[in-house]
């Protein structure tokens, strides 16, 4: 197949067929899709693949909508926004795509099929013992009209079938260069149902003609896809060099090397976002899933990603999807938010979580304790373990922890820290840590570790937590007397 015309508009489009939230894959592409776009000054398109009413619906719809502007992927058109190519749902399209097949019929691309699912089993089970390529054996190619009306009779009703020529189908992948299907291995495709809902095959190549789709980025599952798509265009008198170019993007792999699944890594976007993922993050990790910035890089701001994004830097190798990686990714993210920004992120994980119920003194103490614990957190979801000892109106050591302040040294610890710290005459962390430090590190001769693991139990009801004296400056000094008090 030539090359395509390289002077005109860069048109992509992201076109899933939401049958539940939209998963890792399905976002790899629709952000390389958007970077594409932006990097080159093109269209980006938005188009939903609703067709099978039974498993797509209204609610899924509008997830993938939702996921997509959380991400931060606009688009130019399509849902919401509209456009000069709609409408953006294929099912408001039917009577497009019904028109196009009534076309292919007349034209002699495309033939009724009467054919029988038990009929097209044995076809199927017979070319498997022969050891033959499964696939249509054109048995309704060239059937008389006395055939078709014998059919007819007994109430068959018909699928509509491309007719794919002999001989192959050649064209030129942008990431792993020119490929060949020989179409004794692309049997007569169907393209419309007996019920007269249109396949895939029909309308996502009717689509991409109509919407002036120029690039098509999308996953190698669906590389044999393309002849098929090919035939279709040249079905519907499009010229060559008008084709759109394809670009199958690598597979994400789990850890195991297996394709990715539920099992290694292919959650919902809607779940990474529940667990405390920023979406920068997540885009950025899934950029590095078969794409590299060059240099060793990897962190890189969305900004970043549609200034240096090309197809040319795609790898064709699949890519392993590393959850280690995108905790790491997503810890430097939120270090690098301002506290402003943080705060905004962190409030809605303190509410639902029953933290806090939102007061603007509530929120004021949030904004102090956040700076102690944005450098310890990888996750926005360990916010509210992390300062619920500020926030907890029945305070409680939790067993694992109380069992660890009851020897005969941790009460002396606790009992020295308390006489210390009752005479403080300044609450705040430097003098905290000044009068502990002198009276159980210098004085008494612990280690730190020994010294402050009791009080950091008794302050803040764990052994894990936020730094002590900082905990301690903000959970005010009689809460945290009353605290030591009661742990002794």
């Amino acid at each position: 197949m030539p090359a395509n015309n390289s002077s005109r508009e860069v048109r992509v489009r992201f076109a899933p067929s939401p049958t539940g939230e939209l998963h890792v894959g399905n976002i790899r592409t629709a952000l390389f899709d958007w970077a594409y776009a932006r990097h080159t000054g093109g269209k980006f398109i938005f188009r939903i693949e609703d067709t099978d009413t039974e498993r797509v619906t209204p609610e899924y719809i509008q997830a993938a909508i939702n996921t997509l502007k959380w991400l931060g992927l606009d688009w130019d058109e399509g849902p919401e926004v509209g456009g000069p190519h709609g409408p953006y749902l294929q099912s408001e399209r039917l009577e497009i795509y019904a028109e196009w097949a009534s076309k292919f019929l007349a034209q002699g691309d495309a033939y009724h099929c009467y054919c029988s699912a038990e009929e097209l089993e044995a076809v199927r089970e017979a070319q498997r013992k022969a050891n033959q390529a499964p696939g249509y054996n054109g048995h309704c190619r060239d059937l008389s009209s006395q055939q078709i009306d014998e059919y007819k009779a007994e109430g068959r009703l018909p699928v509509v079938r491309m007719l794919m020529p002999d001989g192959s189908t050649t064209f030129t992948d942008l990431i792993r260069g020119d490929v060949t299907f020989e179409h004794k291995f692309v049997p007569d495709f169907v393209l419309v149902r007996h019920d007269g809902s249109p396949l895939y095959t029909l309308a996502v190549a009717v689509d991409d003609v109509l919407m002036k789709v120029s690039h098509v980025l999308r996953g190698e599952d669906l590389l044999s896809s393309t002849p098929r798509q090919l035939r279709v265009y040249d079905a519907m008198g499009v010229d060559v060099k008008d084709y759109p170019l394809f670009a199958h993007l690598p597979f994400v792999m789990g850890q195991d090397n297996a394709k990715l699944s539920k099992r290694n890594g292919e959650t919902s976007i809607a779940w990474y976002r529940d667990a405390g993922y920023l979406p920068e993050a997540i885009c950025n990790y899934l950029a590095l899933l078969g794409w590299s910035p060059g240099e060793d890089r990897e962190n890189v701001t969305m900004k970043e990603l549609t200034e240096l994004f090309t197809v040319e830097r795609v790898h064709s190798s699949p890519a392993r999807f590393d959850m280690k990686k995108l905790e790491a990714i997503n810890g430097d993210k939120i270090r690098a938010l301002t506290l402003d920004a943080f705060l905004e992120w962190a409030k809605p994980f303190l509410i639902n979580a029953g933290t806090i119920s939102g007061t603007a003194s509530e929120i004021e103490l949030v904004k102090k304790a956040l700076p102690i614990i944005q450098e310890r957190i990888t996750t926005l979801s360990e916010i509210p373990a992390l300062l619920n000892f500020l926030f907890v109106s029945e305070f409680n050591v939790e067993s694992e922890s109380a069992e660890k302040i009851a020897d005969s040294q941790s009460k002396e610890v606790l009992k020295i820290s308390a006489d210390r710290l009752a005479g403080l005459a300044e609450w705040n962390h430097e003098s905290i840590e000044g009068i502990l430090r002198q009276a159980l590190i210098v004085e008494l001769g612990l280690k730190p570790r020994i010294a402050f693991s009791a009080l950091r139990i008794a302050v803040t009801g764990s052994h894990i937590s936020p730094p002590l004296f900082e905990s301690m400056e903000l959970l005010g000094a009689q809460k945290s007397l009353e605290r030591i008090q009661a742990a002794l």
